[in-house]
């Protein structure tokens, strides 16, 4: 029997992402809403409470709304916007993370689905955490640059103009203000005591993105050299598909010294860079912020909540 499958903002950046991964597989049914009554309540709850697993892919309010649609308690949810990711009431959707958080994935009604430069921040964060190698304390700093894609269609359309501006051609740091929407959810999944500072840049190509978060190693509990950081990040990533550690320092898969974040776009995959000296440390995640940042992330979780290979269309 196939699987009955929903996407709520299928017009989306990640509704069409996911909607596109699922036209090869012959284990999934595409429930498809009449383009006059995608945007009515009563229609798309009918489409919720008949699926079996519902993609949301709305801006929060619309995603909280649509959650609250669904009375039919076999249905399963995963939801892309930010709306539910420090919900305790929601499962995190990044399996790699530990066997708790892919069980819990596996056995969930209410999966909350990853954001992109979340992902590649917690993927370094979270390892360092969970073996006490940060102080609650420390000032977390992030440096990530994206593919213009992450901005959705109204970002997409306008870097694709023939009448964009001369800054657009260039890199572009945003969030000045320190209140960028994945913050809370970098913070909360981490564990961190304090917000972490992020500088997000978007740049003009279509979709990629590298994470960076340095650290100063007089300031962690204790003295780590590159090496011991690399071991701790290969021990935690061991054996999974989609996370790989890459060899130290990157000398040979970063032979001319310049690391690209195009290089894993179309992909699901991720790649974690220790790199640095005794002093000062640089972790580096490289992903496709389409890919294993959003609607690749999502499918993931849904073959494991099916029970079935993870990688399944995705490859």
């Amino acid at each position: 029997m196939k699987t009955r499958v929903f996407i709520d903002g299928k017009e989306g950046t990640t509704g069409l992402q996911i909607y596109e991964r699922f036209q090869n597989r012959n284990d999934v049914e595409i429930m498809l809403i009449d383009e006059e009554k995608r945007k009515d309540v009563n229609e798309r709850a009918k489409m919720i409470n008949s699926s079996d697993i519902t993609f949301l892919c709305l801006p929060d309010a619309a995603a909280i709304e649509a959650a609250s649609l669904c009375t039919n308690p076999d249905v399963r949810i995963i939801d892309a916007s930010t709306a539910h990711r420090t919900n305790p009431a929601w499962d995190y959707g990044f399996p790699e993370l530990s066997e708790k958080h892919r069980e819990n994935i596996r056995n969930s009604k209410r999966v909350a689905n990853p954001g992109c430069y979340a992902s590649g921040f917690i993927s370094l964060v979270y390892p360092l955490v969970k073996a006490g190698v940060l102080p609650e304390d420390y000032p977390v700093t992030c440096h990530a640059v994206s593919g213009y894609s992450g901005g959705g269609k109204k970002m997409i359309a306008a870097m694709e103009s023939e009448n964009k501006t001369k800054e657009m051609y260039s890199p572009r740091q945003y969030a000045l203000g320190q209140k960028h929407k994945h913050i809370p959810e970098m913070q909360a999944v981490c564990g961190l005591k304090y917000k972490p500072m992020f500088n997000p840049i978007v740049d003009d190509y279509y979709n990629g993105m590298v994470v960076s978060v340095p650290l100063v190693t007089r300031c962690l509990t204790k003295k780590y050299t590159p090496e011991n950081i690399h071991e701790i990040m290969a021990e935690h990533y061991v054996g999974q598909h989609f996370v790989k550690v890459m060899e130290l320092g990157g000398t040979e898969t970063l032979p001319d010294g310049f690391i690209a974040a195009n290089t894993l776009a179309g992909t699901n995959n991720m790649q974690i860079f220790v790199c640095g000296n005794e002093d000062q440390i640089l972790l580096m995640s490289r992903f496709d912020n389409l890919g294993k940042g959003a609607s690749g992330a999502a499918i993931q979780n849904m073959n494991i909540m099916l029970g079935i290979n993870e990688a399944t269309g995705l490859e």
